[in-house]
């Protein structure tokens, strides 16, 4: 008898430890496949658009004005750019980049990659940015005097550090005087003022009205410098370097020093250590207690699968309810939102907690399931030999079996949760919700006369940002125009051109008699090349360099070319594109491939041209596959959807959004850029031209909301499609 009781205690014993070991094997393993997997904070930042939420919510909330004032140095910028701005001085890409090295350094350190824990962050880029953004501002604040664009803006930017200078030691700059009218000397006035705490505005109404009555902007600017300026960008730049560290933000020394207690993520990591030797630990446990189970079990073969059957299956329900209890038992959360945070951020944290938490539940069930399926697959085999015993197969084939079908459980209640746990969700043109649809489908933001900037010192710029700034923060399309340098005798027909206010081409003109000659090679002009240029080629390679650094994106080029397809081919070949362009078919009614298909192959520039058509295969006349709206609009009141260019029934559907009125207009871009007021045209002119707006052609991307617009639009698009 005792031989038989100390078999069946054997048993008994094998079959708890077995219960237990697969449950520790399936958690540890969900554990890992977690709190150790970048994938894991990548997915659910992205399940829950936080970088999008960042600036659509968060820092549009009042309550968090503080926060991006800070960001952009407390630039005296009008509220109604700031959310507009912080993209340029933070674009999201950057936002996602500065994120994914904190992710992978976090979870480096956790699994003991690296001995010591440094969140650092090369700050850079921004201080580039924010140091841009504040010569672009105040030139722009000098050139909206006139309600057009600044005439002397390439002196004023190359007399700008010098001026700021002359400011911050409490010298009047010396600046261009520019002719007011009455009204436009009290608007300049008002708009000045703003930008001083309103306590002060009354003492220093009366002599900057005197003094912009008279033009002088530099006696106007010097006397609200002191209140204006007084925390000026310039000094916080400095400063903000300063603490930086030349430009590396140290975010261990500020959480430490701020009173955060980084002690708990040293134990997190001495417990991930013990996690493996566990899971190890765990895993042999399990393997051996099985083995026991078998051993000591019935005569019946039957019998002992349904023992080892029961055990994993077992321990798969103890897994699942102990996953099932990290909900109620955490309450949704890893860690209490303080009361004192705005509401967006309280809003975010929540939800980004919430998806933690379901996804951390969604792999545990995984790994348990896993084990519940092995355990019962071998029980029900077991039950199915006992109702007839006849088809029981030799002894041989059953401890093949339950060998068989044991392993496969614990390697799956091991190895399932890395593999299909949480990982960061494809993006397709930076959304997870766009890789099916075709890029006939796809609405996609572009930049009118996109190399006509502001940060490369063109007269009458349309944009504000460089390029690949443009690229940074959400453009997606290019419009391009390419030229020769032209002659001086070129230019007098081209002054001609309406984008050219009476001022700029007096300027252009004295440029010509200050002798610029032409210079060899391409460039890219708006209209006249001595009233702006950037190279061609250099161009090409910086959209190609952004490309690669951004593979799951697609830009496209629309170029107003006046130089032949034969050069423009040996451009693009120069500047080493020839593997990144894609070749659209022959025939223009064909659907497009979507833009998972556009990315796979690694083929995401398409180009086309306004004149030209081929030789290249990749360089197509826009009009064969595309329509547009006119585009000479005066004013925003004489906008249509009317068919201009390319006819009408085409794939390709070019939104013209932007007023010519002597040159851009940045104050009529700030109404039409608005979300809601795109919105309303791009829904209209697709209503009534039968097809989707695929691009949003504006100036000034920055100014208003148009990336906005353009993210709605293709939400509902995939929503539709799906």
């Amino acid at each position: 008898m005792v031989p038989g009781r100390t078999r069946r205690a054997v048993r008994v014993g094998a079959f708890v430890l077995a219960v237990l070991a697969v449950m520790t094997v399936a958690l540890t393993s969900t554990v890992r496949a977690t709190v150790l997997s970048t994938g894991y904070y990548q997915s659910v930042l992205d399940e829950e658009s936080a970088y999008d939420r960042l600036y659509s919510e968060v820092l549009v909330d009042p309550a968090i004005a503080p926060v991006t004032r800070d960001l952009l140095a407390r630039l005296p910028v009008p509220e109604a750019l700031v959310t507009s701005n912080i993209k340029v001085v933070l674009p999201p890409a950057t936002v996602r980049s500065l994120t994914d090295q904190q992710i992978h350094a976090l979870t480096d350190y956790l699994r003991g990659d690296t001995e010591e824990l440094r969140l650092a962050v090369d700050l850079d880029p921004v201080l580039g940015n924010l140091a841009e953004l504040a010569r672009i501002y105040f030139g722009d604040l000098v050139a909206s005097l006139q309600d057009q664009e600044q005439p002397d803006f390439a002196r004023f930017t190359d007399d700008l550090t010098a001026a700021l200078e002359a400011l911050r030691e409490g010298r009047a700059p010396t600046l261009p005087a520019l002719p007011l009218t009455d009204d436009q000397a009290a608007r300049a006035t008002d708009a000045l003022l703003r930008l001083v705490p309103a306590g002060e505005r009354a003492e220093l109404r009366p002599e900057v009205a005197v003094a912009l009555g008279r033009g002088d902007v530099s006696t106007a600017l010097a006397t609200t410098a002191a209140a204006a300026l007084a925390d000026g960008s310039r000094t916080a730049v400095a400063d903000l370097r300063t603490t930086l560290e030349g430009g590396t933000w140290d975010l261990t020394a500020t959480l430490t020093a701020a009173g955060n207690d980084l002690a708990a993520l040293e134990q997190a990591r001495e417990r991930v250590q013990r996690l493996t030797q566990l899971q190890i630990l765990a895993t042999v446990l399990a393997l051996v207690s099985l083995a026991a189970l078998w051993v000591t079990g019935p005569g019946a073969p039957a019998r002992r699968l349904m023992g080892l059957g029961q055990a994993i299956a077992g321990g798969g329900i103890l897994a699942a309810a102990a996953v099932l209890l990290v909900r109620p038992v955490t309450g949704g959360r890893f860690l209490a939102v303080p009361s004192s945070w705005p509401p967006s951020v309280t809003a975010l944290v929540e939800d980004l907690q919430r998806n933690a938490v379901d996804q951390a539940v969604a792999t545990g069930l995984t790994a348990a399931l896993t084990a519940l399926v092995g355990g019962a697959l071998l029980t029900a085999t077991g039950w199915a030999f006992l109702v007839r015993p006849r088809t029981l197969p030799t002894p041989t084939a059953v401890r093949g079996v339950a060998a068989g079908v044991t392993c496969a459980a614990l390697a799956g209640a091991l190895l399932v949760p890395p593999v299909l746990g949480p990982s960061a969700p494809r993006r397709c043109q930076g959304s997870t919700e766009l890789c099916d649809l075709r890029y006939d489908e796809v609405a996609h933001l572009t930049a009118h006369n996109a190399m006509s900037t502001t940060a490369d010192r063109f007269i009458g710029p349309l944009q504000d940002p460089d390029i690949t700034t443009q690229l940074d923060t959400g453009v997606r399309a290019l419009q391009l125009d390419t030229y020769h340098w032209e002659s001086p005798q070129d230019i007098a027909a081209r002054l001609d051109d309406p984008a050219f206010t009476p001022e700029q081409r007096r300027l252009i003109s004295a440029a010509i008699d200050r002798a610029n000659p032409p210079r060899e090679g391409l460039w890219l002009c708006h209209s006249v090349c001595r009233a702006g240029a950037i190279g061609l080629v250099p161009t090409l390679e910086d959209i190609g360099a952004w490309l690669r650094a951004n593979p799951t994106e697609i830009v496209t080029l629309i170029i107003q070319d006046d130089i032949g397809a034969e050069e423009t081919e040996e451009a693009f070949h120069e500047a080493g594109l020839d593997e990144l362009l894609h070749t659209p078919a022959e025939d223009p009614d064909e659907p497009w491939p979507t833009l998972k298909e556009m990315i796979d192959s690694d083929r995401r520039l398409v180009v086309f041209a306004e004149k030209a058509d081929g030789p290249a295969p990749w360089y197509r006349n826009f009009y064969r596959y595309g329509m547009e709206t006119p585009f000479a609009f005066r004013s925003p009141d004489e906008m249509s959807c009317a068919p201009h260019r390319g006819g009408t029934g085409k794939r390709l559907f070019l939104l013209n959004h932007f007023v010519t009125d002597g040159g851009g207009s940045r104050l009529d871009a700030g109404r039409i850029n608005a979300r809601d007021w795109l919105l309303d045209r791009a829904r209209s002119c697709e209503a009534e031209r039968g097809g989707p707006v695929n691009f949003v052609a504006v100036d000034y991307t920055t100014v208003g909301d148009a990336l906005g617009a353009v993210e709605e639009l293709n939400t509902g698009r995939a929503r539709e499609a799906g």
